[in-house]
């Protein structure tokens, strides 16, 4: 049984940092890619991160610049470092984890990953 495991979300004030992280358990990956997505109330679930095996990483324009995807394949472990938050970063952050490696485009939609994590609350405050 696969497991993702969220950790390091919270409650940060506008221009603060937040470093988010995601073990997976239950199997090694191995030439797949893994993603970090965010779903505000009353909004549909969106990409905001992807990164394949070899450390190749796609991001959303909303946070390019700002947040940064990263990998420990020894460690099953993907990081988001979110740096110069802002009010509408809030939301919950989901880990992804697919089975295989992705194009650029598939990277961007929830169903081409198999495996979610429970989610992780960020809140900015103003």
């Amino acid at each position: 049984q696969v497991q993702l495991v969220e950790s390091g979300g919270g409650l940060v004030q506008a221009g603060g940092s937040l470093r988010l992280s995601c073990e997976a358990s239950g199997r090694t990956f191995s030439r797949n890619t893994m993603g970090w997505f965010r779903q505000a109330p009353g909004k549909e679930r969106e990409f905001v991160a992807g990164i394949i095996w070899i450390g190749g990483t796609f991001y959303a324009d909303s946070v390019k610049g700002r947040f940064t995807i990263s990998r420990d394949n020894a460690k099953n472990t993907v990081y988001l470092q979110m740096n110069s938050l802002k009010p509408e970063d809030t939301a919950v952050y989901y880990c992804a984890a697919a089975q295989r490696e992705l194009s650029l485009m598939t990277m961007l939609r929830p169903s081409a990953y198999d495996y979610w994590g429970q989610g992780t609350q960020v809140t900015v405050s103003s």
